[in-house]
Parts: C-alpha cells; sequence; structure tokens
C-alpha cells in the first residue's frame, strides 16, 4: 500500500512531539470545521431559496387575487347611483 494513503494517530505515532500532536490536532479541527461551515453554507442557500420562493408567491397571489376583486367598482356605482338619485 502507499504510505501517503495511510491514515496515522498521533498519539500512537512514535517520533512525534507533544507540540506537534497538539498542533495535527489543532489542524484537524480547523478542517472540520471548514468542512461543516461549507455544508451549512449550502443548507443555508437552499432556505433561503425556498423561503423566497414562498414570498415571492405570496407576493404575486396577492396582487393576482386583488385584481380579481371588483365589489369596490361595484360599491362606487352603487354610490354613484344614490347620489345620482338624491
Amino acid at each position: 500500500e502507499a504510505r501517503f494513503a495511510q491514515r496515522i494517530d498521533p498519539a500512537r505515532e512514535p517520533g512525534l512531539s507533544p507540540e506537534q500532536r497538539q498542533l495535527m490536532a489543532r489542524v484537524e479541527l480547523a478542517q472540520r470545521q471548514r468542512a461543516l461551515q461549507r455544508r451549512l453554507r449550502g443548507r443555508n442557500t437552499l432556505l433561503a431559496l425556498g423561503i423566497g420562493a414562498v414570498v415571492a408567491g405570496i407576493y404575486g397571489y396577492t396582487f393576482y387575487s386583488v385584481s380579481q376583486e371588483r365589489f369596490l367598482d361595484e360599491l362606487e356605482q352603487e354610490a354613484e347611483a344614490a347620489r345620482a338619485r338624491a
């Protein structure tokens, strides 16, 4: 097997100083945090797109439904007819 493909355990590896082991642990923690941030960024983007689509749908539906309402026009016509009669 290739030597570079093997995972090593810093606690069991001979020849590493405590400082080197501590540095390896910090680097590994930083890599895990970066991977988690990438995953969360993707999820947050999908969530933002989903919320934006819902908001745009509600906004569009509201304009559509308001444009369909004609009761205010009918009330105005009735009011004008009542004024004409009076």
